[in-house]
Parts: C-alpha cells; sequence; structure tokens
C-alpha cells in the first residue's frame, strides 16, 4: 500500500499545555480513517496540522508528509498553494458563505487555484448532481436543510481533486438519518475518485465503519 500521509515525531504546545506528544502516524492511499478520543485529547489539533493550517513545533525534529511531499520546509505561499490543490476541508459547521449560492459557494475553491471558470462551474454541477442536489443549485444557504448544506460543503471540499478529504465532527450537526446518509457518502466518494478520508468524529457508528478506527489519548495515539 502506498502511503498518502507520514507523521513523525509531532509535537504542539498552546502556551504551557503539550497538546501532541511526538505523535507518529501512517495513513495509506485511498484509506478511510476515523479518529476518535476525549475532548482535548489533541484530535482537531491533529487535523489542522494534517491540513497545514497549523505548523509542529519546529525546535523538535519532525517529518510531515503527504503524497511523497514533505510540507517541513515550505513557505507560507507554498503551503498555501499545496493546500489548496491537494487537501478539501469538511466542517462540522458547514461554513458555507450566506450570501452566495450552493453553486458559488462550491466553485470557490476552484477560482481560488485560478482554474478556468467554465470548468470549474461545470465541475461543480456534476458534483452537485452527483450528491443529488441539481435541483438546489441556485439555492442559497439559509434555504438548505441541514443535510443539505452539509453536502454542497462536501461539493465544495472536493472541488479541486484533492488527495485527501479532512472532516472534522461532519456529521455532528446532522439529525441521524442525515448522519447516516453522509457516512455512506463517504465510502461512494471513495470508490468513486479515490480519495484518502481523515475523520475526526465522536459519532461511534462512523467510525466503525470506517478501515480503520484509531484512538487519541493524552496527545498520542494509543
Amino acid at each position: 500500500m502506498q502511503p498518502m500521509i507520514v507523521t513523525k515525531n509531532i509535537h504542539k504546545y498552546y502556551g504551557d499545555v503539550e497538546v501532541l506528544k511526538g505523535l507518529d502516524l501512517e495513513i495509506n492511499k485511498g484509506e478511510i480513517v476515523a479518529i476518535v478520543g476525549p475532548s482535548g485529547a489533541g484530535k482537531t489539533t491533529l487535523l489542522q496540522i494534517l491540513g497545514t493550517l497549523d505548523q509542529p513545533i519546529k525546535e523538535q525534529d519532525f517529518e510531515l508528509q503527504i503524497n511523497n511531499t514533505s510540507l517541513k520546509n515550505l513557505s507560507d505561499k507554498e503551503l498555501s498553494q499545496f493546500r489548496n490543490e491537494h487537501i478539501g476541508f469538511i466542517f462540522q459547521f458547514h461554513q458555507l458563505l450566506p450570501e452566495f449560492t450552493a453553486i458559488e459557494n462550491v466553485c470557490i475553491p476552484g477560482f481560488i487555484a485560478k482554474r478556468d471558470k467554465k470548468e470549474v462551474e461545470t465541475r461543480a454541477k456534476e458534483l452537485l448532481s452527483f450528491l443529488g442536489l441539481s435541483h438546489r443549485i441556485n439555492h442559497k444557504p439559509n434555504e438548505l436543510s441541514g443535510g443539505e448544506q452539509q453536502r454542497v460543503a462536501v461539493a465544495r471540499a472536493l472541488i479541486n481533486n484533492p488527495s485527501i478529504i479532512l472532516a472534522d465532527e461532519p456529521s455532528g450537526n446532522l439529525d441521524s438519518n442525515s448522519a447516516k446518509n453522509l457516512h455512506e457518502l463517504f465510502f461512494k466518494l471513495r470508490d468513486e475518485f479515490g480519495q484518502t478520508f481523515v475523520l475526526v468524529t465522536h459519532n461511534e457508528e462512523l467510525a466503525n465503519m470506517a478501515d480503520r478506527k484509531l484512538t487519541m489519548k493524552d496527545g498520542k495515539i494509543s
């Protein structure tokens, strides 16, 4: 199996509190991995570091590789470009922009990447159709149900064909039926597009569906 994510000796402090304590992790291409553990275990911090939104402590000799690229010495600009091209994010609170329609929200990362406008819009329509939202593309977030909003967020995460999808409590804000549909969708997406998924979740059902369930405790994977 080809590793998609490799981390070694990741440390992170917030003030005097050591949140990640020399964390090692390897995740294979096309794998769906669930990370579980109590609040404060460092799950979201780990996800932010994997997503290049945060940095490990530089003083420690660490490694962070994604898709055979070492991110350790990249500049902020290079990290931003890498993130836009290779990583998709799904958050608990979908973070859609309220003034834009579904399709406009989905297109934003594609426009940031300076891709052709027509190509991005075509891809956005394809994704929204795949996600069962072709009849909702011109609706704004406040006109969509919670489950529909989250599927728009999934389409936005996929618009640049990223290698990795990072999801932080993706179903935490959904009713049980919408949550189940979202969980099944992740596996459908993996089979369709071959993405690697890392899911931080308190949802035991989702965690147990994953290819692997990892438990974080006291800043390490136990």
